[in-house]
């Protein structure tokens, strides 16, 4: 097995040091599997891709500005380099210090939908973290779709064709393919990552944007 991992960024220099130490903590808790990195810079105009060769991490740099074509380039580079499973999460979020072994303990299986949780609600109305906390299932069996915490088997990714070159919800698209065509999903609350509670969106429709809508429901009281 060779695992590849595959780690998006725009403009991440807040949060992409952190990512990649945890990144890095988590790999050294696996032996003798071969592990491979790749962040792919997508129109990154800050000082992320120093942070990544300070961490000494492999790069590519595009200018998409699509976070579905960011990850599906590092993921189809990671398999052409014979990556056999594919890890992805988020830089600006921080993976468990298990979360590979995690994953090795769940297969066989094709793919893997892990759970987040928020760095800090406290920015958030007291509302807003109830109704998120309502909302959230932290447990097995859950039904969440995270680009932050997911992670497949390379030969079920090209053989659905990966993730679709949309700017936002291209991990919900992919998981869909896969729902329909009957592969096996473990749906985890084991393999965990934290990510960002910002309201700042980087994905027209992603996290930050949910989060924005549960305090427009508070205001609205």
């Amino acid at each position: 097995m060779k695992i590849g991992i595959v780690i998006p960024a725009h403009n991440e220099e807040e949060y992409l040091n952190a990512c990649l130490q945890a990144v890095q903590n988590a790999i050294m808790q696996l032996n003798h599997v071969v592990i491979d990195v790749v962040v792919v810079l997508d129109n990154c105009s800050d000082q992320s891709l120093s942070i990544v060769k300070d961490n000494h991490m492999n790069w590519l740099v595009c200018n998409y500005g699509c976070v579905g074509q960011a990850r599906d380039l590092g993921i189809r580079h990671l398999i052409a380099q014979g990556a056999t499973w594919i890890a992805c999460t988020d830089a600006d979020s921080c993976v468990d210090l298990d979360w590979l072994k995690c994953q090795m303990y769940h297969l066989p299986t094709d793919a893997i939908c892990g759970t987040v949780s928020l760095d800090n609600m406290n920015h958030l109305s007291v509302s807003t973290q109830r109704r998120y906390s309502e909302h959230y299932q932290d447990r097995m069996g859950h039904q969440h779709i995270h680009g932050a915490n997911l992670s497949f088997s390379a030969q079920v990714y090209t053989e659905v064709g990966g993730f679709e070159p949309i700017s936002c919800h291209e991990d919900v698209s992919f998981i869909q393919k896969l729902i329909l065509k009957k592969y096996t999903i473990v749906w985890s609350n084991l393999v965990r990552v934290t990510t960002s509670s910002r309201l700042t969106a980087r994905a027209p429709q992603g996290l930050s944007h949910f989060l924005i809508q549960l305090e427009k429901l508070t205001d609205s009281i």
